[in-house]
């Protein structure tokens, strides 16, 4: 036999806490986005070059950028594609392999990262870093720690 259970509605703090990391997740997403318009790229673009400067060799296969990104392969596809006419990155297919495929960092996405990621940490640091005292930052790593290892888990992801 099913049992029901009463819904446990948020109390005022617990919804001023949630609709304030709501609030902060879309202006600071936003501000970011803004930020990096100058330089032609958007916050997935910025995320796809911060991930392949960081692999081995410049690159990933797609389908674990797909995974690290949070994009659905068609998606990560597009976007790709038009990182690629940017002259961002390129494809090559994977030896070991024959359907795998790569997205490789280019030399110029190299120069755009170079060039773009003091601009985006000041960015992040005006918007948020700098704004906090450094307590309050330990304060906020620890009490995200074991949400994010939750979803992390529930997506499969250690």
């Amino acid at each position: 036999m099913e049992t029901e259970t009463a819904t446990r509605w948020l109390t005022d703090a617990e919804q001023c806490a949630w609709r304030t990391h709501l609030e902060v997740n879309r202006l600071l997403t936003y501000q970011l986005e803004k930020d990096l318009q100058p330089f032609g790229l958007t916050m997935n673009d910025y995320e796809i070059l911060v991930n392949l400067s960081e692999s081995e060799g410049v690159r990933m296969r797609m389908s674990d950028l797909a995974a690290a990104t949070m994009q659905s392969k068609s998606r990560l596809s597009h976007q790709i594609t038009r990182m690629e006419n940017a002259g961002l990155v390129r494809r090559e297919n994977c030896e070991s392999d024959r359907r795998g495929l790569f997205a490789v960092l280019t030399e110029h996405g190299t120069d755009m990262m170079r060039k773009v990621a003091p601009h985006h940490v000041a960015s992040v640091r005006r918007h948020f870093i700098d704004l906090l005292a450094e307590e309050d930052l330990e304060h906020l790593r620890t009490s995200l720690r074991p949400v994010a290892e939750r979803l992390r888990t529930q997506r499969g992801k250690p």
